[in-house]
């Protein structure tokens, strides 16, 4: 996976729950939808449109306190559909956190990140150290970055639970490609 990343950002307040993400009665409520055609409809009801027609692939999603609220439905899972690079918040809920990990979207709590930037400014960071940078203001904030070596950051240099389990059956020889 590739370590730096950087994009446009777009700010949520707190408590973004994941029913925002995966709106029930728009995704549960219909039994195999795919993740892309689920993430039309992420954030539909505190942002009308935003996933249809102004996120964009490599764009970064800001949030404040408590990010992942709610139901442990995977909503990280439609936010990597829409192409988002990186999720950075002041808090995550911790199951939401979970569900990241294992979508392979990489998600840091990132202390103060809410003050640092504003709606369409242009960071960098590296997921590894935890280092962000505003492009815009040229400021500098560290992030909590995983401990290297570690199963979750393991699990995000492999892309997700999925791709980092494919990997280690084909190591051992029990799967072709």
């Amino acid at each position: 996976m590739e370590t730096v990343k950087s994009g446009r950002i777009w700010k949520f307040g707190d408590h973004i729950s994941t029913d925002f993400m995966m709106p029930g009665h728009r995704v549960l409520a219909n039994p195999g939808i795919s993740p892309e055609e689920a993430a039309k409809f992420c954030m539909e009801a505190n942002r009308p449109g935003w996933a249809v027609s102004e996120v964009q692939a490599g764009d970064i999603l800001v949030a404040g306190k408590n990010f992942g609220c709610g139901s442990s439905r995977n909503g990280s899972q439609s936010l990597k559909a829409l192409g988002l690079s990186v999720v950075l918040a002041e808090s995550v809920s911790r199951i939401h956190l979970r569900n990241a990990v294992n979508t392979g979207l990489p998600t840091l709590v990132a202390p103060g990140i809410t003050a640092f930037v504003e709606e369409g400014q242009r960071i960098e960071v590296n997921i590894v150290t935890g280092t962000v940078e505003n492009l815009d203001t040229g400021g500098m904030l560290q992030a909590e970055a995983w401990e290297e070596g570690t199963p979750p950051y393991e699990l995000l240099m492999a892309g997700g639970l999925d791709a980092f389990m494919r990997a280690k059956l084909k190591e051992r020889g029990l799967v072709s490609s």
